[in-house]
């Protein structure tokens, strides 16, 4: 599978809390756990590249996009965007990090403002398994618990995710829809809301396994190679009315 760990890379070079945390960037730590992976061949692109490093032709030979962002949603250009969205629905894998429920990609595949309630405390999280047979959830015991992550709660504004695989629950009091599963066209879409870019959520081996298995849940199945509404011949003789 060909992945691509997509990061806007603005905390990682301007905050040195942050920078302590992800010294290479929140996509390159992504991308070193998922590069072991025999299956994976993994490139990394951010904000900064030409094009956000998403022309046509990246995207054309990606299965997987992971994207995780934060500070500059709006410093992505909406053709390019939407560019990222008619690619999922052409079949191409897309998974949404933490505040990347803000993105513009994912917003446009919801359809909906994905807005919900966040605190950035230093909560301890819980984070549950509900659906036990997701490929996602393999290898993942009944719940796992992260030292410290942000707080979001609901209600987060997105549609019905075609399957709930996670819960988080907070310290805090808050629980969250912490991962959900959407088909959007041909492609796959997996919403995973741990990574606060103060915490180094990324090194956990439970998260990494999680988004191992969420890269093979989201490779594609059909890659169309166009999005187009054809006319075609009837294969049947059709008896119209005189």
């Amino acid at each position: 599978m060909k992945v691509l760990v997509w990061n806007e890379y603005f905390h990682e070079k301007n905050d040195e809390k942050v920078k302590q945390v992800y010294p290479a960037g929140i996509h390159q730590a992504i991308a070193d756990f998922l590069s072991k992976e025999p299956d994976m061949e993994v490139k990394t692109a951010t904000l900064e590249d030409p094009e956000c490093g998403l022309t046509p032709e990246v995207l054309a030979e990606t299965d997987v996009l992971l994207w995780w962002g934060h500070m500059a949603h709006d410093k992505v250009p909406d053709e390019i965007a939407a560019r990222v969205r008619d690619e999922v629905q052409k079949g191409m894998g897309f998974i949404a990090l933490h505040s990347a429920h803000m993105s513009k990609p994912f917003r446009y595949l919801m359809g909906t403002s994905c807005t919900l309630t966040w605190r950035e405390n230093g909560d301890s999280e819980r984070v549950w398994v509900v659906a036990p047979s997701s490929p996602i959830a393999q290898g993942i015991d009944r719940f796992f618990t992260l030292p410290h992550e942000e707080a979001y709660g609901e209600h987060f504004d997105i549609p019905e995710p075609d399957r709930l695989v996670f819960i988080g629950h907070f310290d805090g009091g808050e629980v969250f829809r912490s991962g959900c599963c959407y088909h959007r066209g041909m492609g796959r879409v997996f919403y995973f809301q741990p990574g606060h870019e103060t915490y180094p959520t990324y090194y956990i081996p439970e998260v990494q396994t999680v988004l191992k298995n969420a890269v093979r849940w989201a490779a594609p199945i059909c890659r169309l190679s166009a999005l187009d509404c054809p006319q075609v011949k009837p294969i049947l003789p059709v008896h119209s009315e005189e």
